[in-house]
């Protein structure tokens, strides 16, 4: 408008009009009138067309929001719809929703509020957890379901985060803590987390109560005050929430550049997440620095961050555990073993001293029927199943026995082409020569290289190419002398007899 009129100190109508982008008839509008809007006379109130709830709002609607004030405006204009069909429908829902929250400003409950808070430095951590799988991580091209721990210092900004491959459980919260606080090098005041419903959902009220009273011990261990937000009350826990998508916000743009988001292992993508996080931890050193001076030391002894079990070896030479079955070395057959339970991995321990270690199983989704995750290391059974061949074919946990795809691959193709028995014989030879000679990786490219070139693997065959050939010894021929030719040397011998 400022435009146009100035221009019409030395322009026509025409072309004033056309230098401001507005039509001719709004030019002679605004001559007409040059007055801002602002400065006009107020439109009188009144109403341009029939108002659709005359006869139902106050009759009907403002009841119905009296006496649940959660309906929704959606539901609320569903059931008006119903009522008066040929007078509601969906044209008239943005009016609805208008008026509705209008009525609630005037009439309606009070809201929650959110005070704000002011945070000293050394005064509080935050710990939660969040779902990262909508990030499409794979391992080796099998899609990884993972969560992530994650705590922060309130007043530094202060980050850390883990990779959590189960659920939220009092072990992955114990150890995410204790490492974020050792990365700090000291301990908040409190420490504040969510309810952990995941952890808690399925236990009795005892249970329940075993895990509150070991997150106290972990909290008084580093000196903290814990405290949780109340159930389904995010905001409460506001300062961590809010980090979440940031922290999302930054992995997915780290994988953005990486260009792939597939990675050789799991302990590569763990470090590219902790790569990431150290970054946002570099930006907000001086803060950080600061709130250092304000932590609590360290206890010199590491806290309880594990969950204790005991189990009996049976048989089959393993242990069953949560709905997975891990194989153990069968000399432990019929021994029970002290398990230290981690979020990725089992302790075993035989009267106090350390057995081995193994990959936590996870069960599988739940289905209509539970089934058995199983944790096989070939090694554990082979001495038996070379005596025992046969069973191989029938072994409840023969696809996870494998060490590598090229023995599954191998297993398949034999059994399409011979009786299941010279199946086995060939397979646990290759297995037992594995073993024995350390030669799992070359046994593996070597069947890669058969199959792809449409033959079948024979055992004697692939020991031959990988056996080193066995050097000929030469014959030595041994003489032995007669006893006479030592005479001649105890002619001139004197013996000399002491007195």
């Amino acid at each position: 408008m400022r435009l146009y009129m100035k221009l019409r100190t030395t322009r026509s109508q025409e072309s004033a009009a056309a230098i401001s982008g507005i039509s001719v008839a709004t030019g002679r509008r605004i001559e007409r009138d040059p007055r801002p809007p602002s400065s006009r006379k107020e439109r009188r109130d009144y109403r341009t067309r029939s108002d659709p709830f005359e006869g139902l709002w106050d009759e009907e609607i403002v009841p119905m929001l009296a006496s649940a004030p959660g309906l929704r405006p959606i539901t609320v204009l569903r059931e008006m719809a119903r009522r008066y069909p040929d007078r509601i429908d969906d044209s008239v829902r943005r009016s609805l929703e208008r008026r509705i929250r209008t009525w609630r400003a005037l009439h309606g409950p009070d809201q929650p509020v959110i005070f704000p808070q002011a945070h000293a430095p050394g005064r509080m951590g935050l710990s939660d957890f969040t779902d990262m799988s909508g990030l499409g991580v794979t391992i080796a091209g099998q899609t990884l379901h993972h969560r992530l721990y994650h705590f922060a210092l309130v007043y530094s900004g202060f980050e850390h985060g883990e990779v959590v491959l189960g659920g939220e459980s009092y072990t992955a919260l114990a150890s995410g803590l204790a490492t974020a606080l050792t990365t700090l090098g000291g301990a908040p005041a409190e420490h504040r987390s969510d309810s952990l419903s995941a952890a808690f959902r399925n236990l009795c009220h005892d249970q329940a109560e075993d895990l509150t009273r070991r997150f106290a011990a972990l909290a008084a261990h580093y000196g903290m005050t814990p405290t949780r937000n109340n159930r389904g009350v995010a905001h409460e826990n506001g300062s961590i929430e809010s980090r979440h998508g940031h922290l999302k916000d930054r992995i997915e743009q780290a994988l953005m550049l990486r260009g792939l988001v597939d990675f050789d292992t799991l302990a590569a993508y763990r470090a590219f997440v902790a790569g990431v996080i150290a970054d946002h931890n570099r930006r907000h050193g001086d803060a950080i620095e600061i709130e250092r001076a304000h932590l609590k030391a360290l206890p010199p002894a590491p806290p309880v961050t594990w969950d204790e079990a005991s189990v009996r070896v049976t048989s089959s030479s393993g242990f069953s555990f949560r709905h997975a079955f891990y194989t153990v070395p069968s000399r432990l057959i019929g021994h029970r073993l002290h398990l230290r339970v981690h979020d990725d991995r089992i302790e075993a321990f035989l009267a106090g001293m350390p057995v081995l270690s193994l990959p936590r199983g996870r069960a599988p989704a739940k289905t209509a029927r539970r089934t058995t995750t199983h944790i096989v290391d070939y090694r554990h059974v082979i001495g038996s199943l070379r005596a025992k061949p046969g069973a191989l074919a029938g072994l409840t946990y023969r696809d996870a026995l494998w060490p590598r795809p090229a023995y599954r691959r191998a297993w398949e193709a034999l059994v399409a082409s011979q009786p299941v028995r010279d199946a086995s014989r060939t397979m646990v030879a290759l297995l037992a020569l594995a073993h024995d000679r350390g030669l799992e990786a070359d046994i593996a490219a070597a069947l890669d290289a058969i199959l792809d070139e449409g033959g079948l693997p024979v055992f004697a065959e692939i020991q031959a190419r990988l056996m080193p050939q066995a050097a000929s010894v030469p014959a030595v021929r041994i003489e032995m002398p007669s006893a006479s030719v030592y005479d001649p040397l105890l002619r001139d011998v004197r013996l000399e007899i002491a007195p």
